[in-house]
């Protein structure tokens, strides 16, 4: 399993735009992906999922994956945080 922490760095946090970034993402991988935060875990291929965490700017998140292609899908992913899903 591949994990890697992660923080929102968009001043609007995970709303929409950003979950459907993800989810897409997420999904041009095999792995399992999932999103942690605090005692929550979901799905990283489902937008509403991703939606409902109601994550917030300055949310600390953890990115697993387990898969035959983990590393390169945690990596994906963290680059859209990193990028700030190109809204700033």
């Amino acid at each position: 399993m591949t994990t890697q922490k992660v923080t929102i760095k968009n001043r609007a946090g995970i709303h929409a735009r950003p979950a459907a970034l993800i989810a897409q993402t997420a999904n041009r991988f095999s792995s399992e992906i999932l999103i942690e935060r605090e005692d929550t875990r979901i799905n990283a291929k489902s937008i509403m999922g991703i939606i409902t965490m109601a994550a917030s700017y300055n949310s600390v998140l953890t990115i697993c994956a387990a898969g035959p292609d983990e590393t390169d899908a945690v990596g994906a992913i963290v680059a859209l945080f990193d990028n700030k899903f190109e809204e700033d």
